[in-house]
């Protein structure tokens, strides 16, 4: 079949011409279109007898008659090719060496180490690369690339009348914004599909404008629909102050990032590293996240920078002394993990979606079972007979839980009350264990507010919880009434209350005053409440009770030697009372478990409750925050 169109007419508008015509021609065949009065056809289009076709532009054939093979790429094509590896050259090439300066990754080497099948070293990418760079192997796919295409790029208008206004900036580097600065999309990350963010730090120090807002608020919004756990790189100076008409106070702006956060938080597995400042509006999506680990020596966040801080208070501090790592991680709680570097801080990472499900409607992932590190036969020899005397919890933990599986959280927060997912004959269960090598195990306002937010995140993702019990209660004194212990008390308790996931409490040795209520004791709808020989609850200590019950008695008793006998026979009798083998008699606990037996015990009763369900009065929320 042969077409004539009109003179004025585009190659490309032959070639759509050609392809509405494929229909019409029956078995082998060929269409060629013709522009004006040319003799040559601009497209011909041959088929073959599978009804496929061959497009050749200009006409050309080969010299049996047939159409040329797939003459590959146009120019338009082409050029878009080399728009996309312009953006991901990212920022001026000034500020991607200072990246290589400060031992950090260029944002699109970073997605590489988290997706791709390279392990990128700082400063070792050269520019040609980023021409010619494939998307890492794990990236699905990115979204917005062109983001503010036309505020920076030379072809653009915007571009075109800034370089005929000679104002110096004829070239544009200095004010290459690719992709706004921000990278988003869609990543496998061992073995999840996920939502991932990533701020490109060479743009105008990672800050959040107009657009690059718009796509950051798309991916949370396309989160939630997916179910898909979000990731976030953050690196950012926060908003750009010159531009924030744009986004700053609109029902679509930044200030929405926080109410998609909250939207998100117990639906999806929210996890953010930080490689730089977050300053301000930026710090707020790290503590909005469940998880959140820093990067030594090149992380830090803050609600004022320090410049700001000086302005408002007259005090000099420096970043990292201001909210580096060990602020947040030791002080604020406000971070749970330090990595050493970029690639360490990937590690965590992995290691941690492994004990999390895609969503709340999903039971996390279970693997094959695995004996403990070291034997369970061990666990009696490791709880003192002494209820005073410290000890490493962690010891008994390791004889509980599959070898090598126990990933503590908040390690330096709290360290009174150790936190973390473990896995039990290949089930993952998180872990609130006391340590006694900490203060005795008392419970002090900040590690209460930490298990608190651990069992709630427990909850939320359906991971069962293991309580470990060996605690004097809550720490009595002004210092902790000032800190608030009552008020984290609170919230300790209520979130065991409140928890809905199978729990299993375990007496390991002392469960005195309301710690036996936090730690999810008889009262608290644990589905067992089992005790080891060394295990005891009261209200409080032998010691203490028999001071505040008999202090005036025994002081009337004149004989030192006679008052101490007297005392001591009060001290046992006491201990008597509430040793756990009253406890099971009395059917106060479910049952008195050899040490030896606990793991198998515990693994028995997980199983066995994988699939109880809970009901909870019929209300909007608690009032407890």
């Amino acid at each position: 079949m042969r077409v004539r169109i009109a003179q004025d007419a585009s190659v490309e508008e032959a070639e759509a011409i050609a392809s509405a015509l494929e229909r019409t021609v029956p078995g082998d065949g060929r269409v060629e279109v013709y522009v004006g009065d040319a003799d040559e056809p601009a497209v011909v289009h041959q088929f073959d007898g599978d009804g496929s076709a061959d497009s050749v532009p200009g006409g050309s054939e080969s010299a049996g008659g047939t159409a040329d093979a797939d003459p590959g790429p146009t120019a338009r094509e082409q050029a878009l090719r080399e728009e996309i590896a312009d953006i991901r050259r990212g920022g001026p090439e000034k500020y991607r060496e200072r990246l290589a300066e400060q031992g950090k990754l260029f944002v699109r080497d970073r997605l590489e180490l988290w997706f791709g099948d390279t392990d990128p070293v700082p400063g070792e990418t050269a520019d040609a690369d980023y021409d010619r760079a494939a998307d890492p192997s794990g990236l699905r796919f990115e979204d917005g690339k062109f983001a503010n295409f036309d505020a920076w790029h030379d072809d653009s208008p915007v571009r075109a009348d800034d370089a005929a206004d000679g104002d110096g900036n004829e070239t544009g580097d200095g004010d290459r914004l690719p992709a706004d600065g921000l990278v988003t999309g869609a990543a496998e990350f061992a073995g999840r599909d996920l939502h991932f963010m990533a701020n490109d730090f060479t743009v105008k120090a990672g800050s959040m404008a107009e657009h690059g807002v718009e796509k950051f608020l798309r991916m949370q919004q396309r989160a939630l629909k997916t179910g898909r756990p979000v990731l976030y790189l953050m690196d950012s100076s926060g908003g750009r102050i010159d531009q924030q008409t744009g986004f700053f106070a609109n029902r679509e702006g930044i200030g929405k990032y926080y109410y998609n956060h909250s939207m998100l938080s117990g639906r999806v597995p929210q996890i953010c590293v930080l490689y730089g400042p977050c300053i301000a509006g930026a710090a707020y999506t790290p503590v909005f996240a469940d998880f959140t680990v820093m990067v030594r020596d090149m992380s830090a966040m803050a609600i004022a920078s320090p410049r700001m801080v000086e302005m408002v208070t007259g005090e000099e501090i420096d970043l990292d002394e201001l909210g580096g790592p060990d602020v947040h991680t030791r002080h604020s709680g406000s971070a749970d993990l330090v990595g050493e570097d970029e690639h360490h801080a990937r590690d965590l990472v992995a290691q941690l979606v492994s004990y999390l499900p895609d969503n709340s409607d999903e039971t996390p992932p279970q693997t094959e079972g695995r004996p403990p590190a070291k034997s369970p036969e061990g666990i009696d020899g490791v709880v003192p007979g002494e209820p005073n005397k410290g000890y490493d919890m962690e010891r008994v933990i390791e004889r509980v839980v599959d070898a090598d599986s126990f990933f503590e959280l908040q390690p330096e927060y709290g360290p009174e009350i150790l936190t973390g997912f473990a896995r039990i004959d290949g089930r993952p269960v998180g872990v609130v264990a006391n340590q006694p090598a900490h203060r005795a195990g008392a419970i002090f306002p900040d590690a209460a507010r930490k298990a608190a937010e651990f069992v709630w995140k427990c909850d939320a993702f359906d991971v069962p919880l293991l309580y470990l019990c060996d605690t004097p209660g809550f720490m009595a004194g002004s210092g902790v009434e000032k800190e608030g212990i009552l008020e984290a008390g609170k919230k300790m308790i209520y979130a065991t209350s409140a928890a809905t996931v199978p729990k299993q409490c375990v007496v390991v040795r002392k469960a005195y005053g309301a710690g036996i209520y936090a730690m999810s004791g008889p009262a608290y709808d644990p589905e067992s409440t089992l005790g080891l020989p060394s295990g005891e609850i009261a209200i409080m200590g032998p010691e203490a009770a028999i001071n505040a019950v008999y202090a005036n008695k025994l002081a009337d008793i004149d004989d030192p030697e006679e008052r101490e006998r007297r005392e001591r026979e009060l001290r046992e009798a006491y201990r008597e009372d509430i040793d756990v083998h009253r406890m099971a008699s009395e059917v106060v606990i479910d049952e008195i478990v050899p040490p030896g037996d606990l793991r198998d015990e515990l693994a028995a009763r997980f199983a066995f409750y994988e699939s109880v369900e809970k009901d909870r009065p019929d209300k909007k929320h608690g009032t407890v925050l």
